[in-house]
Parts: C-alpha cells; structure tokens; sequence
C-alpha cells in the first residue's frame, strides 16, 4: 500500500518535472526540499543519507501561532547531478539566512525609530489637561455605560469590510495602460503631436496678443484667490462658532467654571497700571501698544470699527468726535460684548440699543474728561471688546490732527493734539498706524510728517490708506494711488501698506454690509486686475491680521526687557523708603485712607462715650453765654426799673413769653449744634502720643468740614423743645433752702462779670486813671479828657439821686453841657447820654449786687410771700426761673444729641468717607507728601513687575 501511493507521488512528480508552461525555468522538483525529495522518491540512485559538510540550522515561524518548527538536517541523496545541486542549495541557504537577517534588524531598528519618534511627537503635544472641563462628564463614563465589545462583535469582519473596497489592481492596469498610451512613440503621444500641428496651423487665424493674455491669467488668479478668499472666510466663520460653543458655558453639559485670564486680558491691565503711574508717558512705560493717527475725518474711527466689528464710537458730520485717547483690547471671548475697565456693565454688541447705549456713554465720558476751556483731553478712557473671531491687540485711538482751529474750540487745540500724539508714538515699540484718506489729496496730508518725525525708518509704521473707492473715481491717474500705496509721494517708510473700504459713507450701515461692499469692490476694482495692488494689501481682514502678528511680535521682543527696568526701579524705590522711614510700613494711599477711616470712625464712636453730665453743663454753659446779654438787656434791666413787684413780674412774663416763641428754641439748638461739632473736633484733633500720624490730619479735617455740611438737626426738636423751655420759666416755686442760694449765687456771677465788663468799657472810654498814667507813662487822648470830665459830672448827678431813673432827661443833658462848658469843655448832647448809660448801668449793677446780699436770709419771706416785709426778691426769683430753664433744656438736647444727632453725624462720616474712598482725585489731594508718593510708586511698580512676570510665563507656556 504505501509502495501504491510512492509509486503515484512519483508519476505526479515527473509530470510536474517536464511540465514548462513555456517558459524557461528549472524543474519544480529541483525546488524541493531535500528531505521530501530522499523520502518521497525512492527511484533515485541514492538509499542511504549522507551528512552534508555543512550543517544549517534554519528556525521557521508559522504566521498563524508564531511558533517555531522543529529544526531539520539536511540529508546528502545520491544523484546523477549531485555536485551542481549541492551548490545550488547552498546559495539558496545562504540567502534565505540574509534575508531573514534583514528582515530582523529592519524590524528591531524600525521598532526603535518608531518608538522614538513617537516620544517625540508626545512631548510635542500640548498638555490637554486643564481643557478635560470642555468634554462633559458622560464622554468620560461612555466605558461604563456602553459595552464596546458586544459593538466590536456586532461591526462586519475584515473580509467583509475588503469587499466593498475598490479593485486596486484594475486600477493598476488601467494606469499602466494609460502610462504606455503616453510613453514616446505611443498613439497618444502621436495624436497630442497631430493635434499641437493643427494648432500651429490654426495659429494665423487666432491671433491672441499678449496683453489678452495676461489679462485672461490674472482674471483667472483674482478669481482664483477670490474663491479662496471665501472658502477661508467660510472656515473662519465655521470656526467661530465652534469657539463659541466652546467657550460657552452650558449648564447641560459643561461645569461652569472660572477661565483663566486670556493674554491679551494680562497685557491690558499692566498697560492700564501703566497709564495710571507713568501719565507724563516718560520713557519708563515702553511696552507696545498699536497708536492710531490720522488727519481728523480720515477714517480712523471706522478702520477700528471694522477690526472691532462693531459700530462702537459716536459720530458727527465734519465735527470732532475723538477728544480723548480711547484704550481699545481686543480679545476672544463667546460673546461680541463690550465693557469699560471701571464698570462692570456688558454692552452687547449684536444688539442696536446697546450699541447706541456704547456710544453715548463713550462720547459722555469724552466729554466730561474735558477740562473747562479745553477741547480735547489727555485722560485716556480704558474699553474692552471681546468677541469670536477678534485679533488679539491693544490699541489707542488719537483724536484726529487738525491743520486750523476753528471756532468754538480753545485756542491750544492743534497744539494739544500734537503733543498728544508724540507722547504716544514717541515710544520706541509703539506700533503706529497711520491712516491716510484716500479721496484728499496726499499733498494735504499733515499726519505723514509727524509720523515721518517719530519714525523715520519706518520699521514700527504701517501706513493705511482709506476711502479707496471713492479715490478710484475720482482720480484721473490710477498710478497715483500705486504711489500712494507704495510709498513714493511721501517721505515717510513703513513696514507694510494696505488699502480698505470702509463703507459708503453711510452711518447706518452694519459691518456685515461694509464687509460685502469691501469686498464687491476689491472684487471688481482695477486696482487688483492690474497689480497695482496684491490680494494680501486689500480688505481690513488682512490689515486686522497684519497689525495682529506685529503686535505680537514686538511684545514678544519687548516685554522681558521692560520686566527687567521695572525689576531695577523696584529695587531702587525699595532702598529709598529703607533709608527714609525704616520704621513704617510700606502703606500706600489706598491702605493710608482705610486706616485713617477707622480712627475717624472711632472718634465717632468716643462720641457716644462722653458722660451725661459732661454734655448737660458744656450744654448749659454753652447756651447761657449766648442767652445772658438778651436775658440782661431785654428782659432784667427793663423790668428791674419798674416801679413795684406786680409791674415787675408782668413785664417778665410777657418778655420770657415772646422770648420763648420766637428765639430761645432756635439758639438751644444752634448751641447743641455748636457743642457737638466742637466735641468732635476736639475728639478728631486731639493727639493720641506716639500713634499720631500727622499725614491724616488734612484729611480728617475735610471729613469735617464735609460732614458737618451735610448734617441737619432734627427739624421737629424746636418744636418739642419750645414747649418744655415754656413750662420750666412758668414754674415760680423754689422749693428749699439750696435752690434759693443757688439762684443768688448765679445771679451774683452773672452780675460781676457784667459789672466788669462795665468797667472795662468806662475805662477804654475815660482812658487809664492815675496809678497807669504815672506806672506805665501812658497819657488820655483830648477824647477821653472830655468824657473823663462828663463822667465826673455824671456820677455828681446820680449821688444826688440814688432813685434817678435809668434815661436823663433834656434838661438833665442841658444842665451837664454847661457846667462843662463853664470849665471848657466843649461837647455834644450824644456823648453824654452815652457817658451816662455806662455810668447808669455800672451804678445799677453794683445796687443789685448789694441787693442779691441782702436777699441772702430772704428765703423764709419769699415762702410767706413777702407778707409784712419790705424786702423784695423778686430779681432772685428770675434767675432761679432762667437756671432752672437752663437746666431742663440742657437735660433735653443731651437726650436729642445721644439718642438721635450722634448716630446720625456717625451716618453722615461713613457717607463722606464712602464719597472720598470712590473720589481718586480728593484722596490725591488730601493725603499727600513724599512718603506718600514714594509708597504708592513702591506698589504700582510692584504691581506691574508681577503682572509682567506672570504674563511672560503665560506667554512662554503658549509659545
């Protein structure tokens, strides 16, 4: 049986043998393996195995298990061709072995390369862990919630997947077809010949000239370029609003939380600390920033307009409408909104009311940084516009240079702007933006020369020209405008030139329209057709992107430069205040104000400390110093020369009645009014030893002033007040021994010190008596001579007359003239009714002296009424009414002033100090000197080094 099927595999095997096919090639059977041949073929003369001289290892692997066979010698079979097929072998294994090799080390050395390259590319890519909050949570439990490999399962098979692939090898013969049909002396070639002869041929009859030619080409390019141009737009505006939904906050799917601060953001807070320490714009502050210039009308407002994409500033026809510097940063953000730097308001800027709020509020800002008599301001007004698709930069926006002041504006007005503008372009990494109207002629142009004057290289200018289409119509030599393009009708060099659109002219027109218009224009101009202008010179969009890289660019230079300066002044500023105050602390205007509002607040609250009987006798005091004169002159010496008791006592009730109703409420509460002022003044000034800081002392006296302005006493108290004074004077009763005493004994004071300040007067009149003369060497005027005789006089008449009333009579006056004229004395009637109301009046109070004496033991007729006694007290009796009222209103306002007008002087400081803490300019003015100075330069300095520091990490992390 097993000879059967040898004998079968050997007939098969000769078959094969003699088989070729055609072709030349060895017998299959020569390809064997040595092994099959001596085992399955026992017709060759060979029976038994030799071992070859040399042994060959070979190691197979299976492509399904990867397992290796076992390994095999080969066996030495005797044949009529034995040494030819031994060296054939032996070649074949050497090979087999050099292949395999390279096979090996392909695979080891590409493995490596591989794995290398693949950490490299690792490194490369960004660390993406800080955006994992823009993928909602679900995507990251998608393994949890979905089983992948019941889907892996479920998807067709590899075979499956190949059929529904193309047939890559009729492909391949139809390529090599059409590769032969082209090869030299193919049909193919010979046709394209034929046809190129018929060409030539036809050649006479379609005369085409160059000039079509080129025309036809860049026709085909600008429309080449314009499709370009839309599909990027298209892909821009796709891409904005992928950012946008980025970048927004959904509360379905995305965890609100707080974005870092953008670049652009950290740049426009140190440059807005900037313009606050350094507003001389003194060569310290050198960071970048893009300077808008340009003649007034020239377009500026709207070029910026357009890279803001919004109609953001106000506008006039012909008149001035930029008069201040406006700080504009753009940045991206998910909504086109707009907001000032003090103000947290959003203006969003898709809607046309916010819009129009924008403008009004930037115009009202314009204005009211404009000093009196002055048309513009150097006050820079600080606005942020966020929005997808903006150009990350910073820039200002000048008012516009005039070449004539005209009327209505100050006469310094050109002069203004000027300074202005080379204060901003005078820094040496200012990118400037000159803008140029295109419809004027360049010869009128002023903004060229200055800006040739800043810089005369050109190497930080790009130069805008505006109002193209209306040039394009009206000027009669399109070359003028390449000469303007390029540079040559001006002396100044740029970095690059551009041209825009920027609307018809048309002040309602959105941007969305201007962009249509721009780009219509651009589309159809001959500007573009001739190449006097190339595609990336045209639209705001690329003047947008080109200001946008330059401004990077210089940042990127600049900035650790400026970071370095700013490192070197801190240093400095930090040993002058070591040297100057090295036992303060480094408290700037800010830290200096809050420190000072709390020792003002707390001398408020040692208002609410001071005793009961401390406020009633300042009050008393107080308040009988400003009522004695009328209760003496009005009231007591008019009803003191009545003639009884009765007409005595009538007289001072109608007085203190009328007084009462009309004045006494109203001076109570001026004089509660006065007492506290001087209490919280004398609280506010007083020194607290070594604590007391002498820098506060001008603001606390402004917190003052302004509070006491502001404070109004309680209207109703006068009312209330008015009834309480009327019943204490109608109460007549003294109820005991000390009560009455201590009338006398304030009547007693009262009248001394109107007696002395009686005699005070008689002395300045009569001038010094003798002991002065003769101690002092002082003499009496040829006045007082004269009144020193009508006194004399005087004073004969009243000892004559104890009882005389208090006014002389005409005959009286006569009588005293001449007697004095009898000496030689010559005077008037009036000087001596005004010697006798002195003299009178110091003869009337040493009488009540002397009757407050012997009204001492008058106690216990006062309780009889003065019933069989010639003794009358009722002068006692008034100013135990007084003192009593005295009391009772002093007990009253000190209840008005603890219980209400305290709190609501506290109320009234917290509100200054409020209005002073919001008012930069009052606190500037209030706390000042050079320590003040040098800490608030110490912080600001400190403030911009580390915002720099910090924006530089940032700005390398993005690099």
């Amino acid at each position: 049986m097993w000879r059967t099927r040898a004998a079968a595999a050997c007939v098969i095997c000769r078959s094969l043998a003699h088989s070729s096919y055609g072709i030349k090639r060895k017998s299959p059977l020569q390809n064997l393996h040595l092994v099959s041949r001596s085992i399955h073929h026992p017709c060759y003369p060979s029976s038994k195995f030799q071992r070859p001289p040399l042994r060959i290892s070979v190691q197979q692997f299976s492509s399904l298990n990867r397992l290796p066979l076992h390994k095999t010698k080969l066996l030495n079979v005797k044949h009529g061709y034995q040494s030819h097929r031994n060296f054939w072998l032996a070649r074949l294994a050497s090979r087999l072995l050099k292949v395999r090799y390279l096979i090996l080390g392909s695979a080891v050395g590409g493995g490596y390369t591989a794995k290398k390259t693949y950490e490299q590319w690792k490194d490369m890519m960004p660390d993406l862990e800080d955006y994992k909050w823009i993928v909602p949570d679900f995507i990251w439990e998608l393994d949890e919630l979905v089983d992948f490999e019941k889907l892996v399962k479920a998807l067709p098979d590899a075979d499956d997947l190949a059929k529904l692939l193309p047939d890559f090898d009729k492909i391949g013969e139809s390529l090599a077809s059409l590769k032969g049909f082209l090869s030299p002396g193919s049909p193919g070639e010979t046709a394209f010949r034929a046809t190129d002869q018929g060409y030539d041929s036809d050649k006479q009859f379609k005369k085409v000239s160059d000039k079509e030619k080129i025309d036809q080409l860049q026709e085909e390019l600008l429309r080449t370029q314009l499709k370009y141009q839309r599909m990027l737009e298209r892909l821009e505006k796709e891409n904005k609003e992928l950012r946008k939904l980025v970048l927004q906050r959904d509360d379905k799917g995305i965890h609100q939380r707080k974005l870092k601060k953008s670049l652009i953001d950290m740049y426009s807070e140190v440059l807005d600390i900037l313009s606050d320490y350094d507003a001389s714009y003194n060569t310290q502050d050198h960071l970048p920033r893009v300077v808008v210039v340009g003649d007034q009308s020239a377009g500026k407002t709207s070029v910026l307009e357009m890279i803001a994409q919004a109609r953001i500033f106000p506008r006039g026809s012909g008149e001035m409408m930029t008069r201040s510097p406006v700080k504009v940063t753009l940045s991206e953000g998910p909504h086109h909104v707009a907001l000032f730097k003090d103000s947290s308001r959003e203006f969003d800027l898709t809607k046309e009311e916010d819009l129009a709020a924008l403008r009004n509020e930037i115009e009202i800002r314009m204005r009211n940084s404009v000093k009196e008599g002055c048309t513009v301001s150097t006050e820079t007004i600080s606005l942020n516009v966020k929005g997808p698709g903006l150009q990350r930069m910073v820039l200002v926006d000048l008012p516009g240079v005039i070449s004539t002041v005209t009327s209505g504006m100050a006469p310094d007005t050109k002069e203004t702007i000027f300074s202005i503008s080379r204060a901003y372009m005078q820094n040496p990494n200012a990118i400037i933006l000159c803008i140029q109207d295109g419809s004027v002629d360049a010869e009128r142009s002023i903004v060229t020369d200055l800006v040739s004057q800043m810089d005369p290289q050109g190497k930080r200018t790009i130069f805008v020209l505006t109002k193209v289409d209306l040039a394009e119509k009206n000027v009669a030599s399109p070359n003028r405008i390449q000469q303007i393009i390029e540079g040559k009708l001006f002396p100044m060099k740029a970095l690059g030139y551009f041209a825009v659109v920027t609307g018809k002219g048309n002040s309602s027109e959105s941007i969305e329209s201007i962009k249509e218009y721009e780009e219509e224009f651009f589309q159809n101009s001959k500007l573009l057709k001739t190449s006097m202008l190339k595609a990336h010179q045209v639209t705001t969009k690329n003047l947008s992107l080109a200001v946008s890289d330059c401004f990077w660019k210089m940042v990127r230079e600049s900035v650790e430069q400026q970071a370095d300066a700013f490192k070197a002044t801190r240093f400095n500023l930090e040993t002058e205040w070591k040297n100057n105050y090295p036992r303060l602390r480094e408290l700037d205007r800010n830290e200096l104000f809050e420190k000072a509002k709390n020792e003002i607040l707390d001398e408020v609250i040692s208002l609410t400390q001071v005793t009961p009987k401390h406020w009633e006798e300042v009050l008393e005091k107080t308040l009988w110093e400003r009522v004695s004169t009328h209760v003496i002159e009005n009231i007591y010496l008019p009803a003191a020369q009545t003639a009884n008791s009765g007409t005595f006592n009538t007289t001072v009730d109608i007085k203190l009645k009328q007084w009462t109703d009309k004045q006494l409420p109203n001076k109570a509460v001026e004089v509660a009014w006065e007492t506290l002022q001087e209490e919280f003044s004398r609280f506010m000034t007083e020194k607290k030893g070594k604590e007391h800081d002498d820098i506060f002392d001008k603001l606390k006296q402004a917190v003052k002033e302004e509070t006491f302005k502001r404070h109004k006493w309680n209207e109703r108290a006068e009312d209330s007040l008015r009834v309480i004074q009327h019943n204490a004077l109608e109460d007549r009763s003294i109820s005991d021994k000390q009560q009455w005493d201590a009338a006398i004994h304030f009547m007693e004071e009262t009248l001394q010190s109107r007696l002395k300040d009686t005699e005070s007067v008689i002395e300045d009149m009569v001038g010094p008596g003798w002991k002065k003369r003769w101690l002092y060497w002082v003499g009496r005027t040829k006045e007082q001579n004269i009144r020193n005789e009508t006194k004399n006089e005087l004073e004969k008449l009243i000892k004559c007359n104890e009882d005389h009333p208090a006014y002389l009579a005409n005959d009286e006056v006569t009588t005293v003239r001449k007697n004095l004229e009898a000496r030689g004395v010559a005077v008037d009637p009036c000087l001596i009714k005004d010697t006798w109301h002195q003299i009178y009046r110091r003869y009337f109070l040493k009488s009540a002296l002397n009757h407050c004496n012997l009204c001492r033991r008058g106690f216990y007729y006062y309780q009889r009424h003065f019933v069989d006694s010639e003794l009358e007290c009722n002068d006692i009796v008034l100013f135990w009414r007084i003192q009593r009222m005295l009391a009772i209103t002093a007990n009253t306002l000190r209840q008005q002033l603890t219980n209400t007008e305290v709190r609501r002087l506290e109320k009234n400081v917290k509100e200054v100090l409020e209005d002073f803490a919001e008012d930069n300019e009052k606190k500037v003015m209030l706390l000042t000197g050079k320590r003040v100075q040098l800490a608030e330069d110490l912080k600001k300095v400190r403030e911009i080094q580390e915002k720099l520091e910090a924006f530089i990490e940032a700005l390398h992390q993005e690099k």
